[in-house]
């Protein structure tokens, strides 16, 4: 039997090359596995544990799908679909915040993050946000994640969850495991983290000019390019993590042969990689003019896809009632 895949991306705006390396691109190599049946969601319920704009959500939940299909996801061989269009996820967070302790939800280190950052935002949905996740997982029995090493707290509660309802319940969900793909830590241009929204000047949109890209890359922190040890952490670790994910382990390992020896210019690799990065965008963007003039063909993948989630969500939601005297 095929195993199947859950993944998604917050509706926080389109998407950018940290998600478009980290995800998007391994999300589409397991779409085009014969060993994989896949569903991929737009995570635009989750937008709403952390403060928000109503209108930029409202255009975001959409621009996601258009950023899905503009780089290869095709809703013949996935599931495609808004989250907030199958409300089962949310009924079966419920049945799983019943048997899961508010001690266990405040332990978790993302929801210690996350009140640092919205000191007056602790809501009940926050806290609540790995339950949510459990069942946007479960609600489809998916046995595989491809989700970031910082995600593997919330699987483990996803899993404990799991145990829990079939030990009481008799329910047969899986215990899903965490995989990785070849760009699951895209680096931040910045010099510290990950490449994230969140973060000002730590990111490249998708849909950004050569100049952007050139703007943004040579603002990256370096060194004088000289050393005895290929530095590990920094600007230019992230520079040649980039490096090695658009143009290759080769021109890397040219790289860090220079830098250890005669030295290493910048400038000059800077100048490629932002080259290369806009290359590797050119048929997104292509793609993406050609589904923003297509409104209908995008909301007809919106509906299809929210009736595929559904049929399997609402299967597993008739026998989770079933099991917990509520039919």
């Amino acid at each position: 039997m095929k195993k199947r895949v859950l993944s998604g991306i917050r509706s926080t705006g389109k998407l950018h090359l940290g998600n478009y390396l980290g995800a998007v691109k391994g999300m589409i190599d397991l779409q085009n596995n014969p060993d994989y049946e896949t569903i991929y969601m737009v995570a635009d319920v989750h937008t709403l544990t952390t403060p928000y704009d109503i209108e930029a959500l409202r255009q975001n939940r959409r621009e996601i799908i258009v950023d899905y299909l503009a780089a290869g996801l095709d809703p013949e061989k996935s599931i495609l679909f808004q989250q907030a269009n199958v409300s089962e996820h949310l009924e079966l967070a419920f049945y799983f915040a019943s048997v899961t302790t508010v001690a266990k939800m405040q332990h978790l280190p993302t929801f210690k993050d996350k009140v640092k950052q919205h000191p007056d935002h602790a809501t009940l949905a926050l806290l609540n946000y790995p339950m949510l996740m459990a069942a946007d997982i479960l609600i489809y029995k998916a046995s595989l994640v491809p989700v970031g090493l910082d995600q593997e707290p919330h699987l483990e509660a996803t899993r404990q969850v799991a145990r829990k309802f079939n030990q009481v319940y008799g329910t047969d969900f899986p215990e899903p495991q965490r995989f990785t793909t070849p760009g699951e830590y895209v680096p931040s241009l910045t010099g510290e983290g990950k490449m994230s929204k969140s973060v000002p000047g730590s990111y490249i949109n998708l849909v950004d000019d050569l100049a952007t890209i050139q703007k943004r890359i040579a603002a990256v922190p370096t060194d004088s390019g000289q050393g005895d040890l290929i530095p590990q952490s920094g600007g230019v670790a992230g520079l040649l993590t980039l490096v090695e994910l658009i143009e290759g382990q080769e021109q890397r390992r040219q790289y860090e042969e220079q830098y250890l020896g005669a030295g290493l210019r910048y400038g000059e690799l800077k100048k490629q990689l932002a080259q290369a990065i806009y290359d590797e965008l050119a048929s997104f963007r292509e793609k993406r003019a050609e589904m923003m003039a297509n409104p209908d063909y995008v909301d007809a993948v919106i509906v299809e896809g929210a009736k595929k989630a559904q049929a399997i969500a609402g299967a597993t939601l008739a026998e989770v009632k079933e099991k917990i005297g509520l039919v």
